[in-house]
């Protein structure tokens, strides 16, 4: 439950320096509140039953999307029609798909998505802090241009008022993850658990939402796509095959069977972070 550590320091920090009458920023916090308690209660359960199995997956999944989905319904409600219901495509900057009301359930499964894939992640020492971090940063970017009309139209990406002060949140996440770094650097002393790893993905997932960057969310946040990925293949093609494409699930324990040792995948998968991030990052001027 280390996660305890890093959701304190970014409420404390939310605080004291977000702006509290934005709507985006009560979003995102309630999805990271929300994630955080589920998260909680799957570590509590875990810890006094002394047992690897924790909330039930059907239940804990109904409470991520009901909590996603209402925060996908407010994201869509705070902006202006059409515009917040579509989904926008990097590299374009007058391609819209406009979702309508199945823009709901569309970002409520990349705001799960992200939360369970950062989940499935931490499974090594610092493995999943350093690309939270990077993802972080990354969408801090994102959430002030977007939020700022001059650069917005100067890069020439979508506008949407309101969502600079996400940048706030996402820099006490950059600070909560070094203080929470330094004592889950190998040997960890402290783990981040479900409590920190879901929260911090669903608060990925919901800045991506808001500010109109979900397929750019799956760029910088490559890596966890890619361990959620690994995770759905391999349970697929067991069941319909009997045999397993990786030697062991999610893919960062396959290459420990490799004969790589943990530090050398964490460290190459934070080098795998930083450059999916910048090729991310790289759409906001590509267009």
């Amino acid at each position: 439950m280390g996660g305890l550590m890093m959701l304190s320091g970014i409420l404390g920090s939310c605080a004291l320096w977000a702006n509290l009458s934005s709507v985006y920023v009560w979003v995102v916090l309630m999805v990271t509140v929300g994630f955080g308690a589920i998260g909680f209660y799957d570590d509590y359960l875990k810890v006094t039953k002394q047992s690897h199995l924790g909330f039930s997956g059907k239940a804990r999944l109904s409470a991520e999307f009901l909590i996603a989905g209402i925060a996908a319904w407010t994201i869509m409600q705070a902006g202006q029609a059409p515009f917040s219901s579509s989904l926008t495509f990097p590299f374009f900057k007058d391609f819209l798909l406009n979702l309508g009301i199945f823009f709901i359930p569309f970002a409520a499964f990349v705001i799960v998505g992200a939360g369970n894939a950062v989940n499935l992640t931490d499974g090594l020492d610092g493995l999943a802090t350093v690309p939270v971090m990077v993802a972080a940063a990354s969408f801090g970017v994102i959430a002030y241009l977007s939020g700022n009309a001059i650069f917005a139209n100067y890069l020439q990406i979508h506008f949407v008022p309101g969502t600079g002060e996400l940048a706030v949140i996402l820099g006490a996440v950059i600070g909560a993850g070094l203080g929470f770094l330094w004592f889950n650097a190998p040997p960890a002393a402290i783990f981040m658990g479900d409590t920190g790893s879901l929260a911090l993905g669903g608060l990925i997932g919901s800045v991506a939402v808001a500010t109109k960057h979900e397929i750019v969310l799956a760029i910088i946040g490559g890596l966890f796509v890619v361990e959620i990925l690994s995770v759905i293949i391999q349970v697929a093609v067991f069941k319909m095959t009997g045999k397993r494409v990786f030697l062991m699930a999610p893919i960062h324990h396959h290459f420990e069977k490799l004969g790589w040792t943990e530090s050398q995948v964490v460290i190459r998968f934070w080098i795998i972070a930083v450059l999916l991030a910048l090729i991310g990052l790289s759409t906001l001027k590509l267009r």
